[in-house]
């Protein structure tokens, strides 16, 4: 597939500041001197059976990409795929939930565009503004910095476990609150530190957003296992092998780039490479601010966040997971 695509044809224009290159979580185009914008678009089909909390979910995730590049969102679009086998009052409430975290981000949807499938999918197409001085990409974590989590791992263990019917009540609702939660308290916080690179942890799984981050940034990310934030759950599904499809092709994706020391834990492992839905900002630091900003994250910040690891001079491996 990528022999293929990479003979797309490429743009090129002077004020196109983050474009395809560097994997970026979203676009910037420079306006003027003090305002560019910030484009980002991302669907998919349900995670959870509430229709109503499944929008909620799928726009806090198209958002995400906006308030990774610490930016604030302004404008968002519904993208809409849906059965005409399927009451519309369904369709109605993913909607709903998705005009509702929308305005929970302080933007407003002006349109979109729905089409007919044979299972619902739903997103956004999101517009948001930043100063062209002040953007946050994942290019530029420097050896030093510390790596800081801001939401737990293993949501995609847990949505492959509810399509099962393997979780309580109590689980599900957990996952949907993590999946559902913005980003934008964490966004607001590094804005306030002042960080050196983020990056949001979606459907690449932690390692493969981590990999991304770090080639982009020629580094090497020391991860420290120990530390990760994890929903207990997804550890104990793990352990049962209920591990979702799209985490063998993470772990693939990585490859050898990767080295993973003999003595982290198997389900560990799993739930490094599990694709996320919704996840934390995964955000550089320099190591004199990581305190301020764990500090103001765990204050502000409403799901579980931590230091999780260092960056370090570019080593024979793009990760180390010890």
């Amino acid at each position: 597939m990528a022999q293929v695509l990479c003979h797309l044809p490429k743009f090129y224009d002077e004020n196109l500041i983050v474009g395809m290159d560097t994997y970026d979580d979203a676009a910037v185009y420079k306006v003027d001197d003090e305002k560019a914008i910030v484009l980002t678009m991302d669907f998919f089909t349900p995670v959870v059976d509430d229709p109503y909390m499944f929008g909620q979910i799928a726009a806090a995730n198209s958002l995400s990409d906006i308030y990774a590049m610490g930016g604030k969102p302004v404008t968002a679009m519904n993208i809409a795929c849906f059965p005409n086998c399927l009451p519309i009052n369904i369709l109605a409430d993913i909607l709903k939930g998705g005009a509702d975290k929308v305005k929970e981000a302080g933007a407003i949807i002006i349109g979109g565009h729905t089409v007919e499938d044979n299972e619902p999918k739903y997103g956004l197409s999101v517009m948001g503004f930043i100063n062209p001085n002040n953007i946050i990409t994942n290019t530029d974590a420097k050896p030093g910095d510390i790596l800081i989590l801001t939401k737990p791992l293993g949501l995609g263990i847990l949505t492959t476990a509810i399509k099962a019917n393997l979780l309580s009540r109590d689980v599900i609702d957990e996952a949907a609150t993590v999946m559902a939660y913005l980003n934008k308290d964490a966004c607001d916080v590094m804005l306030e530190v002042g960080v050196n690179s983020c990056t949001d942890i979606t459907g690449f799984g932690f390692l493969g957003h981590c990999l991304e981050m770090a080639d982009a940034s020629s580094v090497t990310f020391e991860i420290w296992s120990d530390n990760l934030p994890i929903i207990k759950e997804s550890m104990d599904l793990a352990k049962m092998g209920i591990i979702p499809a799209g985490a063998y092709k993470n772990r693939n994706y990585v490859g050898k780039r990767v080295f993973m020391n003999r003595d982290v834990k198997q389900e560990i492992s799993d739930v490094l490479f599990d694709p996320q839905t919704s996840g934390g900002l995964l955000i550089s630091v320099e190591e004199n601010k990581s305190v301020q900003l764990l500090n103001l994250l765990k204050h502000k910040n409403k799901t579980e966040c931590s230091i999780v690891g260092k960056v370090k001079r570019k080593g024979n491996y793009s990760l180390e997971v010890i």
